[in-house]
């Protein structure tokens, strides 16, 4: 099975780049050995694969001490879940969340926290009466955005999983990073947005980020072991989102015929049921090209050894080439928490009872086979727009996830129709060249993230005043 997986997607990667080549797109199959630049996770280093063996034969050391931000988010409910079912393996120190009342006394009753981040400050009191009527203590509570920095920065941590979505998070991440802590990274616009800031404070803090999301983990996981220096290419598994069964030109068509019909599609995952947002950057796979310069910032890959295999089944979650050529790539049916598991409890692995934490145990045989096959970027405009983003560095990934983001939102809200997505994020990249810096700051970060929300809404009412046909 495994010699058929490898070579059913290096074949793939074949007529991926046979095909990219031709029509002259971002992605390219380097014939040159690849040159790793940095990364935030703890692997290919000589002193990262010491220090993690180090850390592995530690026993002493497995028992994990969690700061959680986004408790009542889906990756901190996810988190809460595994922690509730391995008490031995993770004491819960603090956690923050944003208005939900309700399940958030409920997991202070439960978890009995030292310290809880409250962003709704006008809903103190109402979770101070709610906490006291589940007959549990009031631990210490901070609130407002300040919430967040007590919780990531409270006393007993030391790993610190960042379940909250938004920029928001790049600050107590920050601030966690300077206390030398584990980041057990869910928040994309950390590394996305803020790459060029956090790279350097991780190296001097001597702190680590390890992925929690499914396909840098699953590319985490089959880096352990793996030679500093020995990664050749990166192989991305997608989806492939609501569209992947339909071609360009039947999407251009529709789109052009019945747009609205196309946004309700668009909306709705063929796999999953998630978040309205997540779920038209799968249809868009803007996901993926997110992903890509994630990758690159976790793991020191060059965007030419980074590449988007669509794997309708979702099984594969992503895989790895080394310098010998072997194909590496972690399985499992889709479920969140074994990377979130893997991510908090690092370098070790936790014995998990089916039912437990994880529902099933995986069968190939049940499985049967899998499918593969390379993205369309005509149907797909926003992955060569990601990578683009991601080589120009700096300050251009910011404004892209912003960009995408407000696009996004235009979109579900009927301003324009699917492929005005692409169009105004390219737009506003365009528009960002004049104040793009490689070297930002956190505050240059902040801001591009302000201004590129609003240089959207500018290119929206541009576009609806003279269409483009794509």
């Amino acid at each position: 099975a495994a010699a058929m997986v490898a070579a059913s997607l290096r074949s793939t990667h074949d007529a991926a780049c046979t095909a990219m080549s031709r029509s002259a797109s971002p992605f390219m199959c380097s014939e040159t050995r690849p040159v790793r630049g940095a990364c935030a996770a703890p692997v290919l280093g000589d002193a990262e694969v010491r220090d993690t063996m180090r850390r592995m034969l530690d026993a002493s050391a497995s028992r994990k001490h969690l700061a959680l931000l986004g408790s009542t988010g889906s990756i901190g409910t996810q988190t809460l879940d595994i922690a509730r079912e391995y008490p031995e393996s993770f004491e819960v120190k603090a956690i923050a969340a944003g208005s939900n009342i309700e399940l958030l006394a409920k997991q202070i009753a439960e978890f009995r926290p030292e310290v809880v981040g409250l962003a709704a400050a006008d809903k103190e009191q109402d979770l101070r009466d709610a906490v006291r009527a589940l007959g549990a203590d009031v631990p210490e509570i901070v609130t407002g955005p300040d919430g967040q920095i007590a919780v990531a920065t409270a006393n007993g941590a030391d790993t610190v999983v960042t379940g909250v979505v938004g920029c928001a998070g790049l600050l107590p991440t920050i601030e966690a990073i300077k206390l030398g802590r584990t980041i057990a990274l869910a928040n994309k616009e950390t590394l996305i947005a803020g790459g060029p800031v956090i790279l350097p404070l991780l190296k001097k803090h001597g702190a680590i980020m390890t992925p929690a999301d499914s396909e840098h983990s699953a590319i985490f996981q089959c880096l352990q072991g793996v030679p500093p220096d020995s990664l050749r290419r990166i192989i991305l598994t997608a989806s492939g989102g609501a569209f992947r069964d339909m071609d360009a030109e039947e999407l251009r068509r529709l789109n052009a015929e019945d747009p609205e019909a196309v946004r309700a599609k668009a909306t709705t995952h063929p796999n999953w049921d998630m978040g309205a947002k997540i779920t038209v950057d799968s249809a868009t796979m803007m996901n993926k090209g997110l992903e890509v310069i994630e990758a690159h910032y976790l793991f020191g890959a060059a965007y030419d050894d980074i590449e988007i295999v669509v794997h309708p089944q979702s099984i594969i979650h992503s895989a790895i080439e080394t310098a010998d050529s072997s194909v590496i790539a972690q399985l499992g049916w889709p479920d969140m928490r074994l990377p979130i598991l893997y991510a908090c409890s690092w370098p070790h692995r936790v014995h998990v009872d089916y039912g437990r934490g994880i529902d099933n145990r995986f069968d190939l045989i049940k499985l049967g086979s899998m499918t593969f096959k390379a993205p369309d970027t005509s149907k797909y405009p926003c992955i060569p727009l990601a990578y683009e983003a991601g080589r120009r560095g700096g300050t251009m990934t910011c404004a892209l996830n912003a960009a995408n983001e407000k696009a996004n939102e235009l979109f579900r809200q009927g301003k324009f129709d699917f492929f005005g997505i692409p169009t105004v994020v390219e737009r506003t990249m365009l528009a960002h060249e004049k104040d793009f810096t490689l070297t930002p700051t956190l505050d240059d970060i902040v801001a591009i993230d302000e201004w590129a929300r609003k240089q959207v809404e500018i290119e929206a009412e541009k576009m609806r005043s003279a269409p483009v046909l794509l």
